[in-house]
């Protein structure tokens, strides 16, 4: 089944075409700068080519236009009509408490991803959007929704619930969600695959580590436990999101700066973190040149984040009652030996042991161990692909449909 995966930004669309069967894709690319000037179309084939076009795209609508037209065209495109493509798995952020899974889009799944817009107001929209404009310029295509909180909808109830009175949550759904679902959920069978093991006898620790950072600990292959909350803004350290806080500090900062709800939310979402503490940039890259040439803020702001982590992966691991692996993923876990290396400093008691040549020498973009050959816990660094695991679920979800 040839699949095209959708993900649907404010202002972008990532896309890929996959087919199922070798679970490779064909071609895959970005359009960027939606409704702004010099908006531009990157594609990709799978053997390397690279084409980019700019012009004037207004609206997701256009986007997704120019998207088939780039994937059917005679020169570069990889099908030779629209026909070819058998479904589209759309990735959306917040399923609230509707979904635990992924399901077929009907009129009546688009009314509930409406309702669900309140919980996610930066990113359902958008979403919406891409489905939307998927709809009509593919209309008897079947469509899917892969959900990045369904993952951790098995999160037990002593997990998920803050210390609010009980008829708010019941009101409007204030709970613990958690996201980056579906790259958590590869990421763990990824690791049992390498590792010949059952991943319902695996006891695993996942650090998708971005921009947006969250940090998953796996029990028999479920979710239990996650670092991100009723938002993305909850747990670790982040680019330009100040994670864990004390709710009174908000009040204070409010108070003090005549600040109202929507100030505190650019706060806490776009000017802290590891941008907030060094004054400097949201890019580790950045950051670590910086710390090179003496930077002390820069090295505060590193220490904090490593801090952070290092703390979730040890409470995870007396939540799990052990642990077998370790995984990091993500542009910064796949590509950050300096911040692995500090997450698991002090943790070798709990049989955590890594392998600073190892480490070091992990190529970028590809699997490999970092643990020690006789460290009892496995430690790896695992690629994501997050638009295998959406354009899998749709294939599976459209046969279960046809049944």
């Amino acid at each position: 089944m040839k699949v095209l995966v959708i993900n649907s930004g404010s202002s972008s669309v990532k896309y890929q075409l996959i087919d199922t069967e070798n679970q490779k894709y064909s071609a895959k690319g970005l359009v960027d700068r939606i409704g702004l000037k010099d908006s531009q179309l990157k594609h990709q084939h799978a053997n390397g080519k690279k084409y980019e076009f700019s012009g004037v795209i207004n609206d997701h609508q256009m986007a997704i236009e120019y998207v088939l037209a780039a994937l059917t065209n005679k020169k570069y495109g990889v099908i030779s009509t629209l026909d070819e493509i058998d479904a589209v798995g759309h990735r959306l952020v917040h399923g609230g408490e509707h979904f635990s899974g992924s399901v077929l889009i009907t009129p009546e799944i688009m009314k509930v991803l409406n309702e669900c817009i309140d919980l996610a107001p930066l990113h359902n929209p958008p979403n919406i959007k891409g489905v939307k404009a998927a709809q009509k310029n593919l209309k008897n295509v079947p469509m899917v929704g892969v959900f990045d909180t369904a993952f951790h909808s098995t999160m037990p109830d002593y997990a998920y619930t803050y210390g609010i009175p009980n008829e708010l949550y019941k009101r409007y759904s204030i709970r613990r969600y958690g996201f980056h679902g579906t790259s958590h959920y590869y990421v763990s069978r990824k690791f049992a695959e390498l590792n010949n093991k059952d991943i319902n006898k695996l006891k695993i620790i996942t650090c998708h580590l971005g921009n947006g950072a969250s940090i998953t600990a796996i029990k028999n292959g479920k979710s239990i436990d996650t670092s991100m909350g009723f938002t993305p803004l909850e747990g670790l350290l982040m680019g330009t999101r100040s994670g864990d806080i004390d709710a009174g500090v908000l009040l204070h900062i409010m108070a003090k700066e005549n600040m109202d709800g929507n100030d505190i939310n650019i706060l806490l979402n776009k000017h802290s973190g590891m941008k907030g503490i060094s004054e400097l940039s949201s890019d580790m890259r950045e950051i670590e040149e910086a710390i090179e040439n003496g930077n002390e803020k820069a090295e505060l702001a590193m220490n904090v984040y490593n801090y952070r982590l290092r703390k979730y992966i040890a409470s995870y691991v007396g939540i799990l009652g052990g642990v077998d692996g370790v995984v990091f993923t993500g542009g910064i876990g796949e590509n950050g030996p300096i911040t692995r290396a500090g997450a698991l400093k002090g943790l070798e008691f709990m049989g955590i042991k890594l392998d600073e040549e190892k480490n070091e020498n992990v190529i970028r973009g590809k699997t490999g161990f970092i643990s020690t050959d006789d460290s009892p816990v496995k430690v790896m660094v695992i690629p994501t692909n997050e638009e295998l695991v959406i354009a899998m679920d749709t294939e599976r979800i459209i046969k279960e449909s046809k049944k």
